[in-house]
């Protein structure tokens, strides 16, 4: 289970399940990579593009715990869970050895009738609270610039800390360009009597359909710079690729200087991008 101290700054990563099953072995080659840069944790989203079969990312973490020796965390996504199936899963990850659980409300499913159990992040992990108190390790998600259902800072506040009061013990943020927009929500937090670490999500941009994509989804605000970055390097895969990891870097050095909980590193399953990072983080961090 993972365990923090108060002065600790975290180094974590992210990865996904792939959507064939002849694409696992090379998630495992990734893993055996981002385990030689001995992050504190590695999160698993749930399933490949929405999938409901959570299956390859129970396997993935079982491989993060039993072969790579790092701290897994599975992500839980509730909008399309009844109770029962919640109840089932949780065994089933008790059983195999998990013990770090994302929990999220999750997005809807086209095509899927939403059962209604869960229809706040907040609502699974009171009942997780409920049904296996003190199993697992709980972690929620906040947004630096606001959910996108969000009314308002207030409103996205007061449901970030419901989420914290309900028994999440650590939050993990969307990715986000410009950290004083992260400052703000980190002072906003610390108001509002939110104490648990909040790591500050980072996506190094490797090409620009991936930053296209991650924008019109997520709301994200581009700062001026990252614009004229992307103007300049976007239309070569090769200098945007190296442009992204710079200026996720230089993004890095700002938080650390900051004082930021830790980092959480969304990798796409790239290990190359992640050992580039690895090496600005633990060149700062260095006692």
């Amino acid at each position: 289970m993972i365990k923090h101290a108060p002065d600790k700054t975290f180094f974590s990563f992210e990865v996904f399940p792939p959507k064939k099953d002849d694409g696992i072995e090379k998630v495992y080659e990734t893993l055996d990579e981002l385990s030689d840069l001995k992050p504190d944790f590695i999160s698993v989203t749930y399933g490949a593009g929405g999938s409901e079969n959570c299956g390859k990312t129970l396997d993935i973490a079982k491989r993060i715990n039993d072969v790579c020796h790092v701290e897994s965390v599975i992500h839980l996504p509730g909008l399309h869970l009844t109770k029962k199936d919640a109840e089932t899963m949780l065994k089933t990850f008790a059983d195999n050895g998990i013990e770090n659980l994302l929990v999220l409300r999750g997005d809807r499913i086209e095509g899927r009738t939403l059962c209604g159990e869960f229809l706040h992040a907040s609502d699974l992990i009171s009942f997780i609270e409920e049904k296996m108190p003190g199993k697992f390790y709980l972690m929620g998600a906040c947004y630096p610039e606001n959910h996108p259902e969000s009314k308002d800072v207030v409103d996205e506040i007061a449901n970030l800390k419901k989420k914290v009061d309900c028994g999440a013990s650590h939050l993990l943020s969307q990715l986000f360009f410009d950290n004083e927009q992260f400052f703000r929500f980190v002072d906003n937090c610390k108001v509002a009597g939110i104490n648990v670490p909040v790591e500050a999500g980072i996506m190094p941009v490797t090409n620009s359909l991936q930053i296209e994509r991650m924008t019109s989804r997520c709301g994200v605000i581009l700062p001026k710079k990252y614009k004229v970055m992307m103007e300049k390097y976007g239309a070569n895969d090769e200098s945007i690729l190296e442009a992204g990891i710079v200026y996720a870097a230089n993004q890095i050095v700002e938080l650390l200087a900051g004082g930021v909980n830790g980092i959480h590193l969304y990798t796409m399953n790239k290990p190359y991008v992640a050992r580039r990072i690895a090496k600005v983080f633990s060149s700062l961090t260095k006692s």
